[in-house]
């Protein structure tokens, strides 16, 4: 028999494998032994977060910020239900983790065992897939095959659960081989047929519009560079998902912004009103959509994806195109440019009276606001960071909220990977651990988490980690002292009835970062916003920053509950003619 491993050794020598650098994680009794195994692989560096709901966020925001994979270390019990929020969050946002877990002893498995539970089960529905290992001869391969897993095809979370005898046994270690891939299967089911259906389409258009998700950011750099040579060589309109923000520039006029519930006038407009949608990337969800059966109701819809599951599944297209889109993109630029050289130029007038419609669309100005020199309201402040920050290489995360919105809206993101943001589950308290994630992979950038106030305090004990390892994240809170979105749904929707969506009670912020030995900032005004927010900049350390904003004021643009995404709301006016039906309300 050739040389044998404890489980814990042969968890470290698959990262290794695997060219692991970081591990984010919390240890506990069922995960002691890998911990033991830690001092003895210095090529792997954790970090201890506070909270295992950290962990799988931190693990995120490494992730979708380096293009790597996000590994998270946790014990058994409440240590694996604390990271299912960040595991589910992962799952619906696509974002490759690998979630290692201790388990009691084997033999105590189904007694009740001190911080015992059913840990495969419970994460189940919210990984793609997720092993407990009964063999330490079977573990090496179990866990590249969760690395491969949570990698290919469409990406998102695994977890391997390890009982604590397993990692005390000896067993035999399976180098990973690059060659012989695991998962064999091909994700990649599109054929030259479809891209030459797909480009007579585009051909016959006078109305196209490109939408993009976060499979295009989630495909690589590459395929955001292949995004933005099919948006010029076809001189079509293009417009983003929440997640697909930065794969194409956000200050290119091709852009429309964001579409969807908070996405732009000319946005929603033209996606109802075009004659050939082209989906890359995205899902078709119900933030998109609006009134699923009035949504672009005269339009061919072509839905090019990665996951077959996702074609078909909220709305019915025309020309389904099955693959990575970075491989359906190479193929169909490369096809387009050869059998139709200079299009852009040729279809020029062919779509003229729709770019001139998109024009028109734009004076309403849908992003506007009633400034003021009294309070900060909250789109100013998103805008003067941005402002003060796009001439450095910024990595934004968001919690989630009216902020996360105005983030969206009024920062503008000219490169992938630089915003991360939970948008499918919609988690508060992703933000400021994501952006030690982030940190952690970008050591030498700008890395901010543009926050609510209410958010932030569900993870604010992750800025301990913060401090802990000299990560300068920079925590930019729109402080209105109300859960914002909360608040303005009950206003909407609830008869203005405010049902504990006001804070009576929040910390001094500034107080707060310096009990963690961080700094704390505050600004209450207008005119000392450009100010505060350049001494944030060049301060090298963790920051807390309290940016006391308009209490009162709501997110718009804004499709209401149970209308098509034609019908916006343009600003408090609108909100005052347009009443919500019941239908509508249980919508949200």
């Amino acid at each position: 028999m050739g040389k044998v491993f404890s489980g814990a050794e042969i968890v470290f020598k698959c990262l290794e494998d695997q060219n692991v650098e970081f591990v984010f994680g919390y240890p506990g009794g069922a995960i002691l032994p890998v911990y033991d195994e830690l001092k003895n692989h210095k090529k792997i560096k954790h970090i201890l977060v506070r909270h295992e709901q950290g962990a799988g966020h931190a693990a995120e925001g490494y992730a979708r910020s380096s293009g790597k994979i996000g590994v998270a270390f946790v014990t058994s019990g409440p240590g694996a239900t604390n990271i299912v929020t960040a595991l589910t969050d992962a799952y619906m946002d696509s974002i490759p983790i690998v979630c290692i877990s201790g388990q009691v002893p084997t033999h105590l498995i189904g007694t009740d065992a001190f911080q015992e539970c059913d840990t495969t089960g419970i994460t189940r529905p919210c990984t793609k897939h997720n092993w407990l290992v009964k063999d330490v001869d079977n573990l090496s391969e179990i866990l590249h095959r969760a690395f491969e897993v949570a990698t290919t095809g469409r990406p998102g979370p695994v977890l391997v659960d390890i009982p604590k005898d397993i990692q005390f046994k000896k067993g035999k270690y399976i180098k990973y081989n690059i060659s012989k891939k695991l998962n064999s299967k091909n994700h990649n089911l599109f054929t030259q047929k479809e891209i030459d259906k797909l480009i007579d389409l585009f051909k016959k258009s006078s109305k196209p519009i490109f939408y993009t998700g976060g499979g295009v950011v989630n495909s690589g750099p590459e395929a955001s560079k292949l995004v933005r040579e099919l948006v010029s060589i076809t001189g079509f309109p293009i417009t983003s998902t929440l997640q697909g923000l930065g794969c194409y520039p956000g200050e290119d006029n091709q852009f429309l912004g964001m579409l969807g519930m908070h996405g732009t006038y000319e946005a929603n407009n033209a996606m109802h009103d075009c004659d050939l949608l082209i989906n890359i990337g995205a899902r078709f969800d119900d933030r998109i959509t609006g009134k699923v059966d009035e949504f672009s109701p005269h339009s061919k819809k072509i839905h090019i994806d990665i996951d077959p599951s996702s074609i078909n599944k909220n709305v019915k297209v025309d020309l389904a195109v099955v693959g990575d889109v970075k491989k359906v993109l190479k193929l169909l630029v490369k096809t387009f440019k050869k059998k139709n050289p200079n299009f852009e130029k040729s279809n020029k007038q062919k779509i003229s009276k729709w770019w001139s419609q998109i024009q028109k669309w734009r004076t309403k100005n849908s992003l506007n606001f009633i400034n003021s020199t009294k309070v900060i309201k909250p789109q100013h402040a998103v805008q003067r960071l941005y402002e003060l920050t796009k001439h450095k290489d910024v990595f934004i995360t968001t919690e989630v909220g009216q902020h996360q919105m105005w983030a969206a809206q009024h920062y503008k993101f000219n490169k992938p990977n630089r915003w991360m943001t939970s948008g499918g589950l919609g988690t508060m308290g992703y933000g400021l651990p994501a952006a030690v994630g982030v940190q952690i992979a970008n050591p030498d950038k700008l890395v901010i988490d543009i926050a609510g106030e209410a958010s932030v305090l569900m993870t604010m004990q992750e800025m301990s980690t913060a401090v802990q390892y000299k990560l300068p994240i920079k925590i930019f809170i729109l402080n209105n002292e109300y859960m914002g979105m909360v608040r303005q749904w009950q206003e909407l929707l609830h008869e203005k009835n405010y049902a504990e969506s006001y804070t009576a009670a929040l910390p001094d912020f500034v107080k707060l970062a310096e009990a963690y030995g961080c700094v704390g900032i505050r600004a209450k005004t207008p005119d000392e916003l450009d100010e505060k927010i350049n001494e944030m900049i060049n301060i090298e350390r963790p920051v807390i920053f309290d940016c006391l904003v308009d209490k009162h004021e709501n997110c718009f643009p804004m499709i209401p509950s149970g209308k098509p995404h034609n019908q916006m709301l343009l600003g408090p006016k609108d909100e005052e003619k347009e009443e919500v039906s019941e239908e509508g309300k249980v919508l949200v």
